[in-house]
């Protein structure tokens, strides 16, 4: 009798967060601290998310990379840094 080999699939995790060169993180980087700075509300775009979010940054944890947006409703979203895509002015 013949062992059978275990067939392995390989699977392939999608990426926790997208990997992004120096100066695109910088440029995020300089556009969330200046979001900040003037508290006017702000379009952002999320990896993984169908919708942008539109909200006005109210915290950059360095410790966690998170980034906290406070909606129109007043809810906080928790955003990891490497997850913000782009960030642009709002259309109202």
């Amino acid at each position: 009798m013949a062992k059978a080999k275990k067939e392995t699939k390989t699977k392939k995790k999608e990426p926790k967060h997208l990997d992004r060169d120096e100066f695109e993180l910088e440029e995020i980087a300089y556009a969330l601290t200046e979001a900040k700075e003037e508290q006017k509300y702000k379009v952002f775009s999320v990896y993984k998310k169908d919708e942008p979010l539109t909200g006005m940054v109210t915290n950059m944890d360095a410790n966690t990379k998170l980034i906290h947006i406070k909606d129109k409703y007043m809810d906080i979203h928790k955003v990891h840094f490497l997850d913000i895509l782009n960030v642009s002015e709002c259309d109202y």
